[in-house]
């Protein structure tokens, strides 16, 4: 499994913090930056793993900013993807069952590594439930292809 991971500056810590613990538990990552904690845009680096995800050149993603949400709204601009800002398990338990969930977005103000890990696992881990909820995406599907 195949990991696409990026963060703005306010995220750079905690990124990094958290690729060393996904390659001590053997995930592949592909690290799309940004490489150190000099003040950056989040956009490009939302975009470079949204498309990662997107293309399937990575199963699932993962931003981090520092609240979480900006990266998240420039994530879902990318066709294809379904990414959340969320706080903790039950959160993403429920985003991946609903809205087959493909990229967490994270809080580096707000989140340990331990919590980013366990929030990881759980949607990885966590089955979409399709039936009703399957047609909503392709709702949302059919929306983006208008645009």
């Amino acid at each position: 499994m195949k990991i696409a991971i990026g963060s703005d500056h306010r995220g750079y810590v905690l990124k990094c913090q958290l690729v060393k613990k996904l390659l001590e538990n053997e995930y592949k990552c592909e690290d799309y930056g940004c490489f150190n904690d000099e003040r950056c845009d989040y956009p490009i680096y939302a975009f470079k793993v949204g498309e990662a995800v997107s293309s399937k050149d990575c199963d699932y993603g993962i931003v981090i900013c520092g609240s979480g949400d900006g990266i998240s709204i420039a994530c879902n601009k990318v066709k294809g993807v379904r990414c959340a800002c969320l706080k903790d398990t039950s959160h993403v338990k429920r985003a991946r069952e609903h809205v087959n969930l493909n990229v967490l977005a994270l809080s580096a103000e707000e989140t340990s590594v331990e919590e980013a890990y366990a929030m990881f696992e759980t949607m990885i881990k966590t089955s979409f439930l399709y039936g009703r909820y399957e047609e909503r995406i392709k709702m949302v599907e059919e929306y983006e292809k208008c645009k």
